[in-house]
């Protein structure tokens, strides 16, 4: 994350496999999705500006879902599995 004078914050992200993505958030809350290529790193190859509630949205997109959630499923994976071991015993 770095300050830029007069215009907002910028953070910066780098994926395990390379991509590199920035958020810019200007003074007024607006939002610019950046998606840098490998030819220049200053410079964005293409930048998408998010209202907030867009911004919101796309959020919960990448979100995980809640641990509680994640655990609801395995437990209904693991009785789905149960059963179909215990009717194949029959």
């Amino acid at each position: 994350m770095h300050t830029i004078p007069g215009t907002g914050t910028v953070h910066h992200y780098e994926t395990r496999r390379g991509h590199r993505l920035g958020v810019l958030i200007d003074h007024e809350g607006h939002r610019t999705l950046m998606i840098y290529n490998g030819e220049d790193p200053d410079s964005p190859r293409h930048t998408i500006e998010l209202d907030r509630d867009e911004a919101d949205q796309l959020a919960q997109l990448l979100q995980d879902p809640p641990i509680v959630d994640r655990v609801t499923e395995l437990e209904r994976r693991l009785a789905a599995l149960e059963k179909r071991l215990t009717s194949q015993r029959r």
